[in-house]
Protein backbone atom coordinates (compact mmCIF):
# COMPACT_ATOMS: atom_id res chain seq x y z
CA UNK A 1 0.00 0.00 0.00
CA UNK A 2 1.23 3.48 -0.85
CA UNK A 3 1.89 5.80 2.09
CA UNK A 4 0.52 9.34 2.21
CA UNK A 5 4.01 10.68 1.48
CA UNK A 6 4.34 8.37 -1.54
CA UNK A 7 0.89 9.36 -2.80
CA UNK A 8 1.76 13.05 -2.42
CA UNK A 9 4.99 12.48 -4.34
CA UNK A 10 3.12 10.55 -7.07
CA UNK A 11 0.69 13.46 -7.45
CA UNK A 12 3.47 16.07 -7.69
CA UNK A 13 3.38 17.86 -11.05
CA UNK A 14 5.84 16.57 -13.61
CA UNK A 15 5.31 19.37 -16.12
CA UNK A 16 3.45 22.66 -16.07
CA UNK A 17 1.66 21.77 -19.28
CA UNK A 18 -0.30 25.02 -19.55
CA UNK A 19 2.93 27.04 -19.29
CA UNK A 20 5.04 24.95 -21.65
CA UNK A 21 2.40 24.17 -24.28
CA UNK A 22 0.17 27.26 -24.11
CA UNK A 23 -1.10 27.06 -27.69
CA UNK A 24 -2.03 23.41 -27.31
CA UNK A 25 -3.59 24.06 -23.91
CA UNK A 26 -5.76 26.78 -25.45
CA UNK A 27 -6.64 24.40 -28.29
CA UNK A 28 -7.73 21.80 -25.74
CA UNK A 29 -9.94 24.41 -24.07
CA UNK A 30 -11.46 25.21 -27.47
CA UNK A 31 -11.99 21.48 -28.12
CA UNK A 32 -13.74 21.19 -24.76
CA UNK A 33 -15.92 24.20 -25.60
CA UNK A 34 -16.76 22.69 -28.99
CA UNK A 35 -17.79 19.40 -27.39
CA UNK A 36 -19.91 21.29 -24.86
CA UNK A 37 -21.56 23.22 -27.69
CA UNK A 38 -22.44 19.94 -29.42
CA UNK A 39 -23.85 18.55 -26.16
CA UNK A 40 -25.86 21.73 -25.61
CA UNK A 41 -27.27 21.52 -29.14
CA UNK A 42 -28.77 18.10 -28.37
CA UNK A 43 -29.72 18.99 -24.78
CA UNK A 44 -27.75 16.12 -23.28
CA UNK A 45 -28.36 16.09 -19.54
CA UNK A 46 -25.55 17.73 -17.57
CA UNK A 47 -25.48 14.87 -15.09
CA UNK A 48 -24.93 12.31 -17.86
CA UNK A 49 -22.14 14.47 -19.28
CA UNK A 50 -20.40 14.34 -15.94
CA UNK A 51 -20.96 10.59 -15.54
CA UNK A 52 -19.28 10.07 -18.92
CA UNK A 53 -16.36 12.28 -17.90
CA UNK A 54 -16.02 10.53 -14.55
CA UNK A 55 -16.19 7.02 -15.98
CA UNK A 56 -13.52 7.71 -18.61
CA UNK A 57 -11.36 9.37 -15.96
CA UNK A 58 -11.75 6.39 -13.65
CA UNK A 59 -10.65 4.03 -16.41
CA UNK A 60 -7.69 6.27 -17.24
CA UNK A 61 -6.76 6.86 -13.60
CA UNK A 62 -6.88 10.64 -13.86
CA UNK A 63 -7.22 11.74 -10.23
CA UNK A 64 -7.63 15.43 -11.04
CA UNK A 65 -10.42 14.80 -13.55
CA UNK A 66 -12.21 12.38 -11.21
CA UNK A 67 -12.12 15.02 -8.49
CA UNK A 68 -13.25 17.79 -10.83
CA UNK A 69 -16.10 15.95 -12.48
CA UNK A 70 -17.51 14.37 -9.32
CA UNK A 71 -17.68 17.88 -7.86
CA UNK A 72 -19.33 19.16 -11.04
CA UNK A 73 -21.77 16.22 -11.01
CA UNK A 74 -22.78 16.96 -7.44
CA UNK A 75 -23.22 20.65 -8.32
CA UNK A 76 -25.50 19.55 -11.19
CA UNK A 77 -27.63 17.53 -8.76
CA UNK A 78 -26.19 14.06 -9.31
CA UNK A 79 -27.03 11.54 -6.61
CA UNK A 80 -24.20 10.34 -4.35
CA UNK A 81 -25.35 6.73 -4.65
CA UNK A 82 -24.95 6.81 -8.43
CA UNK A 83 -21.50 8.38 -8.14
CA UNK A 84 -20.40 5.65 -5.73
CA UNK A 85 -21.86 2.94 -7.97
CA UNK A 86 -20.46 4.27 -11.24
CA UNK A 87 -17.51 1.83 -11.42
CA UNK A 88 -20.05 -1.02 -11.16
CA UNK A 89 -22.81 0.56 -13.24
CA UNK A 90 -23.60 -2.73 -15.02
CA UNK A 91 -24.45 -4.41 -11.70
CA UNK A 92 -26.75 -1.70 -10.32
CA UNK A 93 -30.33 -0.64 -11.03
CA UNK A 94 -29.43 3.06 -10.68
CA UNK A 95 -28.91 3.93 -14.36
CA UNK A 96 -31.39 4.21 -17.24
CA UNK A 97 -31.03 2.33 -20.52
CA UNK A 98 -29.85 5.54 -22.22
CA UNK A 99 -27.25 6.13 -19.51
CA UNK A 100 -26.09 2.52 -19.73
CA UNK A 101 -25.68 2.82 -23.50
CA UNK A 102 -23.62 6.00 -23.09
CA UNK A 103 -21.50 4.47 -20.33
CA UNK A 104 -20.89 1.31 -22.39
CA UNK A 105 -19.79 3.40 -25.34
CA UNK A 106 -17.60 5.49 -23.04
CA UNK A 107 -15.82 2.40 -21.80
CA UNK A 108 -15.39 0.96 -25.30
CA UNK A 109 -13.96 4.17 -26.75
CA UNK A 110 -11.76 4.83 -23.71
CA UNK A 111 -10.36 1.30 -23.97
CA UNK A 112 -10.32 1.29 -27.79
CA UNK A 113 -6.83 -0.21 -27.99
CA UNK A 114 -8.23 -3.30 -26.26
CA UNK A 115 -11.87 -3.29 -27.36
CA UNK A 116 -11.82 -1.77 -30.85
CA UNK A 117 -15.31 -0.51 -29.92
CA UNK A 118 -17.38 -3.67 -30.36
CA UNK A 119 -20.30 -3.41 -32.79
CA UNK A 120 -22.75 -4.23 -29.99
CA UNK A 121 -21.61 -1.29 -27.84
CA UNK A 122 -22.02 1.08 -30.76
CA UNK A 123 -25.37 -0.47 -31.71
CA UNK A 124 -26.64 -0.16 -28.13
CA UNK A 125 -25.79 3.55 -28.14
CA UNK A 126 -27.23 4.06 -31.63
CA UNK A 127 -30.48 2.46 -30.48
CA UNK A 128 -30.80 5.06 -27.70
CA UNK A 129 -29.49 8.19 -29.40
CA UNK A 130 -29.97 9.74 -32.82
CA UNK A 131 -26.88 10.34 -34.96
CA UNK A 132 -26.43 13.95 -33.84
CA UNK A 133 -26.68 12.97 -30.17
CA UNK A 134 -24.28 10.10 -30.75
CA UNK A 135 -21.76 12.41 -32.43
CA UNK A 136 -22.01 14.82 -29.49
CA UNK A 137 -21.41 11.99 -27.00
CA UNK A 138 -18.42 10.73 -28.98
CA UNK A 139 -17.06 14.30 -29.06
CA UNK A 140 -17.27 14.39 -25.26
CA UNK A 141 -15.62 10.98 -24.86
CA UNK A 142 -12.73 11.92 -27.16
CA UNK A 143 -12.25 15.23 -25.34
CA UNK A 144 -12.20 13.78 -21.82
CA UNK A 145 -9.78 11.08 -22.92
CA UNK A 146 -7.45 13.77 -24.29
CA UNK A 147 -7.64 15.70 -21.00
CA UNK A 148 -6.98 12.47 -19.11
CA UNK A 149 -3.89 11.74 -21.23
CA UNK A 150 -2.48 15.17 -20.38
CA UNK A 151 -3.40 14.91 -16.70
CA UNK A 152 -2.05 11.41 -16.17
CA UNK A 153 1.19 11.94 -18.10
CA UNK A 154 2.09 15.39 -16.76
CA UNK A 155 0.27 15.52 -13.42
CA UNK A 156 -0.17 19.18 -14.40
CA UNK A 157 -3.12 19.76 -12.09
CA UNK A 158 -3.26 18.85 -8.39
CA UNK A 159 -6.15 16.56 -7.36
CA UNK A 160 -8.33 18.34 -4.81
CA UNK A 161 -7.49 21.83 -6.08
CA UNK A 162 -10.53 22.22 -8.34
CA UNK A 163 -13.50 24.19 -7.07
CA UNK A 164 -16.68 24.43 -9.17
Amino acid sequence: MMSTAQATEAARPRLDFDKHAPSFSRAMSHLDQAATKELDSVNLDTRLRELIRIRASQLNGCAYCIDMHTKDARAAGEDEQRLYALPAWRETPFFSDRERAALGLTESITLAARTHVPPQDFADAAACYDQTELAAIISLIVTINAWNAIGVSTRAWMPGSYQP
